[in-house]
């Protein structure tokens, strides 16, 4: 394989600052090599969500466009479309999540191993499908856990300000928690439950580093993401504007359809791809904090000296 571009070592000891500049140097390195295994392996799940948004714009301009005198039997139409759309929309996009959640976490393995941006996408797919029960078993559990969470928060949302303090930290605290165990469970080929219990004993030794870096890098993303969502909405409201001025009923034009079903079709997507994004995070603070703990690069470094020697 032809080394191109300059290795970043992420199995080392870094402060809060350094993951978060390394974070941005390594999404630059490989953000070209990722997207292609990204569009690679969501390209059925794009079509879903073309279909889903589809039907949530029909349902929506079905919806604008009644009339006080029109028949029930016509909303009742337009409000299948939206619980169609809805109910296939929470199918698709846990599908989507856990594939992503997979492919960002094997695709730092990978990197890792090759010491290079990854450019055989069979090998992170084939980590995928070696571990896909293990995967299955960790993300019920994890539906179990944000419950949990969701109970916790409606008690912390009684006590004014220190609550929701509270709350956050509780909350990027799980998130670092969660990214660190899936990368654990396909690193280190352990049971989901052995995963969930070495990942926080990682959180538990660098606690407030993790809500740092989940904070701030989560922050930034958010912004990116905010500024990515403008596509498609310059692309509705473009054609929104233009269709007005000229007098066109937008709530039965097929064209309006077309451009707001592409429209929320791109949104989500980009929805899709930033839950990667957000998993590198975790995948940087595993490697950190692993590193951190056990030293295993160190003292590897320091007998391949050895040896040399």
């Amino acid at each position: 394989m032809e080394h191109n571009n300059t290795y970043h070592e992420l199995r080392q000891q870094r402060d809060l600052g350094d993951i978060i500049s390394l974070y941005f140097d390594f999404l630059k390195q490989n953000f070209k090599s990722f997207a292609n295994i990204f569009i690679s392996y969501n390209g059925i799940f794009m079509i879903a969500l073309l279909v889903v948004s589809y039907l949530l714009v029909s349902g929506f301009m079905g919806l604008a466009n009644v009339t006080t005198g029109s028949s029930e039997a016509l909303n009742e139409e337009y409000y299948i479309y939206l619980g169609i759309a809805g109910f296939l929309f929470l199918i698709v996009f846990i599908a989507v999540g856990t594939l992503n959640y997979s492919l960002a976490s094997s695709y730092m393995i990978q990197y890792v191993e090759d010491q290079n941006s990854v450019e055989d996408k069979e090998k992170v797919w084939n980590r995928i499908t070696t571990n896909i029960g293990d995967i299955l078993i960790f993300m019920l559990l994890l539906f179990v856990i944000y419950i949990g969470y969701m109970v916790i928060s409606m008690i912390l949302a009684f006590i004014p300000v220190l609550g929701m303090l509270v709350q956050y930290a509780v909350m990027f605290g799980m998130t670092s928690w969660l990214g660190i165990s899936f990368m654990i469970l396909l690193n280190e080929n352990k049971s989901p439950s052995d995963a969930f219990i070495e990942g926080w004993a990682l959180v538990k030794a660098n606690f407030w580093k993790c809500v740092g870096v989940n904070f701030i890098l989560g922050m930034l993303v958010g912004i990116l993401l905010l500024l990515l969502i403008t596509i498609p909405g310059i692309l509705i409201g473009a054609y929104s504007y233009i269709s007005i001025e000229g007098g066109t009923d937008i709530t039965t034009s097929i064209t309006a359809k077309i451009v707001y079903t592409i429209g929320v079709c791109i949104f989500l997507i980009i929805i899709t791809f930033s839950q990667s994004l957000s998993q590198f995070i975790n995948g940087l603070l595993y490697y950190a904090t692993h590193e951190e703990m056990y030293n295993e690069n160190t003292r590897e470094k320091i007998s391949q000296i050895g040896e040399g020697e």
